[in-house]
C-alpha cells in the first residue's frame, strides 16, 4: 500500500510511523520547509503513549517526558480536585513540540518526508487517488490521509464549506523561557475571574511553560506581552501567583505567542474510499481541555488497527470512521462542561469527569 500523507505535524508524522511500521509506502508532505512546531509543549496522555509504544517510538518520547500531575487554583490559591477521583485522572506527560516532531521525522526517515511541499486537491477512482501538489504535480496512492490541521486543504476538497471557524471571543497566550526559580510544582491550571484560567509547569530540558486564555474577551490593546499580563492578574488575588506574572514579563515580546482560538465544526463525514481526514483536520477543538494532541494520537492507532485488520480500503476508513465520530461526540459534550465552569470546583469536578472517561479501556476495534 502506498500512503500520501498530507501535513507533517505530530499526528500526521505519527501516522507515517504507524502505516510504515505496518509495512506501507508512505510519503509525507509538509508544506513548511523544515519540520517544525508551533506553539511549546503538549500534553499527552496514557492512550497517546500507548500508541507511541505500540509503533516503536516510545523509548524516545518517554525520555522526552515530564511527569504532571494536575491540581486545579482558584484566584485566591485554594487547589481543588474533584471528590472521588484518582491520580490516574490527573496524570499527564508534557513533551516539547518540536523535539516530539524531530523523533517522529528521524523514525519516518528523510526519503519519506517531503518538505515544501503542499497537497492541493485530489482525484479519486476505482485503483486509488491521484494526489495533486502545488508545484502541478500529481502523484498515485492507494490512500491519502489528511492530517493538514485546522486549515486542511484536503477537508476543504472533501467537504466543502466545513472550514475552521472563530471560537468567537476565546484568545490564548503562551510561551516558554528558561526557569527562573519559580516553584517546581507550578500552577498546572488556576481559574480565575471573567473566565480566565491560566498557569505554568516545567518542563523538558530546564524550561518552564506559560498559558493563559479567556473566554468572552473584550477589545484587546497593548502587545500581546501586556494583554497576557492583564489575564494573569484576574488569576492572583493577594500576588500568590506572583511567579506566573514573573514568567510572562520575562518572555521577550517577540516570543509570545497570541492566538484566536478556532475550531472544526462536527463534519457529516471524516473519510471516502480513498481519503481519510485524522487529528486537527477533522476534529480541532478549542483546546480548553487541552486533549486534542492526545485523541488525534489515538486517531492513528484506530486507522493503524483498521487498515491491518481489513484488506479492503474503503471498508477499513468506514470501520475507523465509525469508531471516531460517536467518541468525538462525547467529547464535545466533555469540552463544553469544562468551558462552562463557573469555579475551580466545578472545572476540578468536569474535568476529572472527562478525563476518567478518555483514558477508560476501551475494546479493540
Amino acid at each position: 500500500m502506498r500512503v500520501i500523507i498530507a501535513g507533517g505535524g505530530i499526528v500526521g508524522l505519527t501516522t507515517a510511523v504507524a502505516l510504515r511500521a505496518a509495512g506501507a509506502e508512505v510519503l509525507v508532505s509538509e508544506r513548511a520547509p523544515e519540520i517544525r512546531a508551533v506553539g511549546a509543549s503538549i500534553g499527552l496522555w496514557r492512550n497517546a503513549l500507548d500508541v507511541f509504544a505500540r509503533i516503536g517510538v516510545g523509548d524516545g518520547v518517554e525520555a522526552l517526558s515530564t511527569p504532571v500531575s494536575t491540581w486545579f487554583h482558584d484566584a485566591a490559591g485554594t487547589r481543588h480536585r474533584a471528590p472521588g477521583s484518582t491520580e490516574a485522572d490527573h496524570a499527564f506527560a508534557l513533551v516539547p513540540r518540536a523535539e516530539l516532531n524531530r523523533l517522529l521525522a528521524d523514525a519516518v526517515g528523510p526519503g519519506s518526508v517531503r518538505l515544501g511541499s503542499r497537497v492541493t486537491g485530489f482525484v479519486e477512482d476505482g485503483d486509488g487517488v491521484t494526489v495533486r501538489f502545488a508545484d502541478g504535480g500529481d502523484e498515485r496512492a492507494d490512500l491519502l490521509v489528511g492530517a493538514d490541521g485546522v486549515h486542511s486543504r484536503v477537508r476543504d476538497v472533501l467537504l466543502p464549506g466545513f472550514g475552521a471557524r472563530e471560537h468567537r471571543g476565546h484568545h490564548a497566550w503562551r510561551g516558554t523561557l528558561p526557569s527562573i526559580g519559580e516553584p517546581a510544582g507550578g500552577s498546572v491550571l488556576t481559574v480565575g475571574r471573567d473566565r480566565s484560567r491560566g498557569g505554568y509547569t516545567r518542563t523538558h530540558g530546564g524550561a518552564t511553560m506559560w498559558m493563559v486564555n479567556q473566554f468572552d474577551v473584550p477589545p484587546l490593546t497593548g502587545t500581546p506581552k501586556e494583554q497576557a499580563l492583564e489575564r494573569a492578574a484576574l488569576l492572583s488575588e493577594n500576588g500568590w501567583n506572583s511567579a506566573l506574572a514573573e514568567l510572562i514579563a520575562a518572555t521577550p515580546e517577540e516570543a509570545v505567542l497570541h492566538h484566536q482560538i478556532l475550531f472544526v465544526p462536527p463534519l457529516p463525514r471524516w473519510t471516502s474510499d480513498r481519503v481519510a481526514l485524522i487529528g486537527d483536520a477533522a476534529h480541532g477543538l478549542s483546546p480548553h481541555i487541552a486533549a486534542g494532541g492526545t485523541l488525534g494520537v489515538e486517531d492513528v492507532g484506530v486507522l493503524a488497527r483498521a487498515l491491518a485488520r481489513e484488506p479492503d480500503t474503503a471498508r477499513a476508513l468506514r470501520s475507523y470512521e465509525s469508531d471516531r465520530r460517536p467518541r468525538y461526540a462525547t467529547v464535545r459534550e466533555h469540552a463544553r462542561a469544562v468551558e462552562h465552569a463557573a469555579d475551580a470546583p466545578a472545572y476540578a469536578r468536569h474535568y476529572a469527569a472527562f478525563s476518567h472517561w478518555m483514558l477508560a479501556p476501551r475494546p479493540p476495534l
